[in-house]
């Protein structure tokens, strides 16, 4: 054998193929080690720096299953996270209107003032983040499955050709998730977590209306569940039917009955009291 051939094969031995990563997932999925080989796989097409897997239930607080932080990152991207700004996740809000399968940018699904948001600007920007990809699933008791894939600002963002690969492997992606998250669901009753549509209202105007509820009107709940998730005084009235100068009459009137004076204070003041509920 030349010495060309046998570096080449010392070269396959080192660096798996995506055949044989993938191979490595299907073996793992239903045991502990399937994360890994996960990530294994996904970084064999596009590298990133964390990745983190939630499911989200209308009802209930998400469930981390799965991470590769820090303990120091842990503390931000799921302890804080889970007291309350998950809330206002546009990939949270996006399983919550049951989106369709896939692989997303969260540029594909923020809200049109989302940069502006006091969401994205005392939180998110915490992260240092400079892109997160996200593959939406669900898990056939209804359970939304969110695998996220994070680049610091210290990485350059997504490449056109790298979302068009990990866009491409979707399929094979979800399918197996769900089947080692429905078998780990099953051995273990707590991650077994039911998706309920509200038909009537989102669960953060439910969050709103339980704290602030007794000093603002139905429809003031509404503009400011919608002004905390990062919409703008237009969309707001699109969605709600009515015109932006009354939108932002509402935003007067709110300011005055909650003693705020800006959107900043109203995003602090709501989770201060989001943090009390669930420390």
């Amino acid at each position: 054998m030349s010495n060309t051939a046998k570096r080449t094969n010392e070269s396959k031995m080192e660096n798996p193929s995506w055949e044989d990563l993938l191979a490595q997932c299907i073996d793992f999925m239903g045991d502990g080690q399937f994360y890994d080989k996960l990530v294994e796989l996904l970084q064999s097409l596009a590298s990133f720096d964390n990745s983190v897997v939630f499911a989200y239930n209308n009802r209930e607080k998400p469930t981390c299953l799965a991470d590769t932080f820090s303990q120091q990152n842990r503390a931000v991207f799921v302890d804080e996270y889970l007291k309350g700004p998950y809330l206002l996740d546009p990939f949270y809000k996006a399983c919550s209107r049951q989106i369709k399968s896939g692989l997303y940018r969260l540029t594909d699904i923020a809200p049109d003032r989302f940069l502006q948001s006091e969401y994205y600007r005392s939180y998110y920007v915490h992260t240092d983040m400079a892109e997160e990809l996200c593959y939406i699933f669900y898990l056939p008791a209804g359970s939304a499955v969110v695998i996220s894939l994070m680049r610091s600002e210290l990485s350059s963002r997504f490449s056109a050709r790298e979302f068009r690969l990990l866009a491409k492997v979707t399929p094979v992606i979800t399918s197996m998730a769900k089947r080692h998250w429905q078998s780990m669901a099953g051995n273990d009753s707590s991650e077994s977590i039911n998706l309920e549509q509200h038909k009537d209202h989102s669960l953060i105007e439910e969050a709103v209306s339980d704290h602030f509820g007794q000093r603002i009107t139905p429809r003031e709940i509404q503009v400011v569940a919608q002004v905390l998730e990062g919409h703008s005084s237009e969309a707001i009235a699109t969605s709600l039917g009515i015109s932006s100068g009354t939108v932002r009459i509402h935003r007067r009137n709110i300011y005055a009955k909650l003693q705020v004076s800006s959107q900043e204070e109203l995003f602090s003041n709501f989770f201060k009291k989001m943090s009390t509920v669930h420390d």
